[in-house]
């Protein structure tokens, strides 16, 4: 088995991702040719064809699916004997692969990458967005060091820190009955037709925890992002749950959409980190967790 190569899993993994030849050698920084000629002996060597190869694209075969897995375990663990090193000479400096999920991101990212650059300026930050359960899956094979997501997260492999908290507030057609109220209490909704964003979301999760009653949503309709579910309020096709950050400020004067706070007790979310507890690049997930922290406003 030494005579499998690095180079070879990170081809064989760059056709997973991509379905695509061209694509994966585009990636890796090669000829076509030369990819596909690697994954040739690679396939002769083990004696099984890991990749099916069709006129527009490629496929793993059965037994492709399981060895990418563990190549990406391996490809990780190398990566891992770099980083301890860097880890050692430079804590914080190198590349940190961070992850956010899609109602984070947007409206952390242009508040906390000015700052990280200026206070960390040898750390190098590759942004990523996922939902929670990819993004829980990539931190496990090493494709993402750090996630910002909501909290609590369940999981006995992996560290955590509380971020911030922040409130639920109500958006609303302007034209909306409720729309007079200086605040909004969750039993003025139950009559209402609530949009939520589509399945995989935690936020939908949450949004439902948050009514307590049976909801009446939209069944002709799923938001993939806030910035959508925004949009429908604006055209009057019902009211929805924002997160302070998405609801407040500059995204606070949406033509044709009303904000109101909830009433109190105010329903609210907690915002974390996670990343593996073996991780070489604790410092670094610390020291970026602490700029947001202090920028996140």
């Amino acid at each position: 088995m030494s005579d499998i190569k690095l180079k070879d899993l990170r081809y064989l993994v760059a056709v997973a991702d991509t379905g695509h030849f061209g694509q994966a050698a585009a990636r890796c920084f090669i000829s076509q040719p030369t990819l596909s000629a690697q994954l040739k002996k690679l396939e002769d060597y083990l004696g099984v064809q890991l990749i099916e190869r069709q006129p527009r694209g490629a496929s793993l075969t059965q037994a492709g699916g399981q060895i990418v897995a563990r190549a990406r375990l391996i490809l990780s663990a190398s990566d891992d004997v770099i980083t301890i090193a860097q880890t050692y000479r430079d804590p914080l400096s190198g590349r940190l692969k961070v992850a956010m999920i899609p109602t984070v991101g947007p409206y952390v990212l242009p508040q906390v990458v000015p700052a990280v650059r200026r206070q960390l300026p040898r750390l190098e930050l590759l942004l990523f967005e996922y939902q929670t359960a990819v993004m829980l899956a990539k931190l496990h094979t090493g494709e993402v060091d750090v996630g910002v997501l909501a909290l609590p997260v369940e999981d006995e492999g992996l560290s955590s820190r509380k971020l911030y908290e922040e409130d639920f507030n109500v958006a609303l057609p302007e034209n909306h009955r409720l729309a007079r109220q200086a605040s909004i209490r969750i039993a003025d909704l139950e009559d209402e037709c609530l949009l939520l964003l589509e399945e995989g979301h935690c936020l939908r999760d949450q949004a439902l925890e948050v009514c307590r009653f049976p909801v009446h949503e939209r069944q002709d309709f799923r938001a993939t992002s806030l910035e959508t579910l925004r949009q429908m309020v604006a055209a009057g096709a019902g009211v929805t749950l924002m997160p302070a950050l998405a609801s407040g400020g500059a995204y606070n004067n949406t033509r044709g959409v009303v904000i109101r706070p909830l009433a109190r007790p105010t329903p609210r979310r907690q915002i974390g980190a996670v990343w593996r507890k073996s991780s070489a690049r604790v410092a670094a997930i610390e020291a970026f967790c602490d700029v947001l922290v202090k920028h996140v406003k």
